[in-house]
């Protein structure tokens, strides 16, 4: 029987859509300069679905890809042309909430921010807050290993998975971990963790709940100049303080913010750093005055500190809407993501600096300054000749850059299509193998999000940005 007429045994015409207007919303994720129209659309709405769907591709061998929200920034949920897409955000309860154990067990498809609202109530909350929060899903940020701005203190999204229940891209049905945080044996887990769907399909995942802080102590400083206030984040890490965050946004990004959300930035500052501290009260009553120390003798323009739970958030507002304001300044803009080590900071954002200048473009910086997590934002016109190419090379230098001081290509936003040929750069051809090999033993079809990651694969060699935007549509299409 031909696939989707044997899927379509269970899916109405409603969830098993076929129309090219219906799929269209589907092509692309966050990264929109890739765009393929699949060959279906699936919307399972129970576990089982989701198996059945898979165990049709494995007989068929059709490639699929699995999709939550589709904020992806690197083409990772791009699809496939003869393949289909599965699109879990149906499968969004929280089964179980237990306070007592600190757990919470959800579906793949549970918006990131809800899983904090139901925990809320209990006293507790899911660390990882993603910038896209209020739209991401725990599906794509397990499969991501997605941070956010108070991963420097709390770490990334595997660092708060316990157990899983996955389909195999074999169709096998397995569970990794538990609900303890005494496991033993193979972490497959973690190695679920950050594998951009190459593995399977996520159904259930056990996460670890935190209690929310008794206190928070957030302070605003503004500078004259982005190098102070990279120095500034040098001295607080120097000191042993270990804030909740430290986030810094160049000018560009603060004019972002302040015509988004009116953040209350201040006017004349060059950049601006975000430290919070959180915990116990006497703990962070004693640290305060050690940052505000810290933060006074690294001579800024201005200092906000927010004297409650609203001013706070209203900071954090103008820190978490940067990404999107972007749009206010520029028709169009490319979002990076590296990492370089923590005291090669302030080189690193000179180096930036100096390569927008080459390239004759303007890049607001955005970034996790704790753990060197990097996210120029490169604004270009697309619809001048050369802007699309310039911005490509700027966005590859930095990359390079961040390999060359000893850093990462990606920090949160994985591979997916737009770092493949950066690999090589970065591994060795015997690492890349034995990430292959690792791929293949949970699947040996290759059907599981394929072309993604690897330098070579099912997806042609392409440039990320190297056609106009009205021909992207379709540049990419797979055997």
């Amino acid at each position: 029987m031909h696939f989707l007429e044997e899927l379509a045994k269970t899916f109405p015409e409603d969830r098993l859509l076929i129309d090219k207007e219906l799929l269209s919303p589907y092509e692309s994720d966050g990264l929109t300069a890739f765009a393929v129209t699949p060959r279906a659309v699936l919307i399972p709405e129970t576990q089982e679905e989701v198996v059945e769907i898979v165990r049709a591709c494995v007989k068929h061998k059709v490639p699929f890809v699995s999709r939550g929200s589709g904020t992806s920034l690197s083409g990772a949920a791009l699809p496939v042309e003869t393949g289909i897409v599965i699109a879990l955000n149906r499968l969004n309860r929280v089964i179980e909430l237990d306070p007592e154990r600190r757990i919470a067990r959800v579906e793949p498809g549970v918006v990131n921010i809800d899983v904090t609202k139901a925990a809320q109530v209990h006293g507790l909350h899911f660390a990882p807050d993603p910038s896209s929060q209020i739209i991401c899903t725990i599906g794509g940020n397990v499969a991501f290993n997605s941070g956010g701005a108070h991963c420097l203190k709390y770490g990334m999204t595997s660092n708060h998975v316990l157990g899983l229940k996955a389909v195999l891209a074999t169709g096998e049905v397995v569970e990794f971990g538990n609900s303890s945080l005494e496991d033993t044996g193979p972490d497959y887990t973690g190695l679920f963790g950050g594998s951009e769907g190459m593995f399977g399909v996520a159904l259930e995942i056990i996460l670890r709940l935190l209690p929310k802080s008794e206190t928070f102590h957030t302070i605003l400083a503004g500078y004259n100049s982005l190098e102070k206030a990279g120095d500034a984040v040098s001295a607080i890490v120097a000191s042993g303080i270990l804030p909740g965050a430290i986030e810094i946004m160049d000018r560009l990004a603060i004019d972002a913010a302040e015509a988004a959300v009116d953040a209350g930035y201040p006017e004349e500052a060059k950049a601006v750093l975000i430290v919070e501290l959180e915990g116990p009260q006497e703990q962070v009553e004693s640290e305060k005055r050690e940052l505000e120390t810290i933060i006074n003798a690294s001579n800024p323009i201005e200092i906000q500190v927010a004297k409650d739970t609203t001013a706070r958030l209203k900071i954090w507002k103008g820190r978490k809407s940067a990404f999107s304001a972007v749009g206010r300044l520029s028709p169009d803009f490319i979002v990076q993501d590296g990492v370089v080590p923590r005291k090669r900071l302030g080189e690193a954002l000179r180096r930036i600096e100096q390569l927008g200048k080459k390239h004759g473009l303007r890049v607001a910086n955005v970034f996790h300054a704790g753990d060197g997590n990097l996210h120029p934002l490169i604004l270009y016109d697309g619809t001048i000749e050369g802007e699309l190419e310039r911005g490509e090379n700027l966005a590859g230098e930095i990359l390079e850059m961040c390999i060359e001081m000893g850093g990462s290509i990606t920090g949160e936003h994985g591979v997916g299509m737009e770092k493949r040929s950066y690999m090589p750069k970065m591994f060795t051809n015997d690492d890349i193998s034995f990430m292959k090999k690792t791929r293949t033993a949970f699947d040996p079809d290759g059907i599981a999000n394929p072309g993604k990651m690897f330098p070579e694969g099912q997806a042609p060699a392409l440039t990320l940005y190297g056609l106009h935007p009205l021909e992207k549509k379709g540049i990419i299409s797979r055997e």
